[in-house]
């Protein structure tokens, strides 16, 4: 389960909250509101791995724009008339 701290807190016991970030992500409150929140470095390069990439067209290979034409939205995700306005 992820903590919630005040900034005043964490200033006065950071060593204890750095620790309790390596098992689960620490959030830090400032003026009652979260403000940030201290992740384990592990975790945080897994986040960052699955951040979307954006390419240029020209950079997609001919089976890459292959694999475009030919998908399919999956019957379960598609609208039907009923979702419609």
């Amino acid at each position: 389960m992820a903590d919630t701290v005040t900034a005043r807190e964490l200033q006065k016991k950071f060593g204890r909250y750095q620790d309790r970030a390596l098992v689960a992500p620490v959030t830090v409150t400032k003026y009652g509101r979260p403000s940030v929140v201290i992740l384990s470095a592990a975790e945080y390069e897994r986040l960052r791995k699955l951040d979307r990439q954006a390419l240029a067209v020209t950079e997609l290979s001919d089976s890459d724009i292959e694999a475009i034409r030919v998908a399919r939205i999956p019957k379960r995700h598609r609208y039907r008339s009923s979702n419609l306005p």
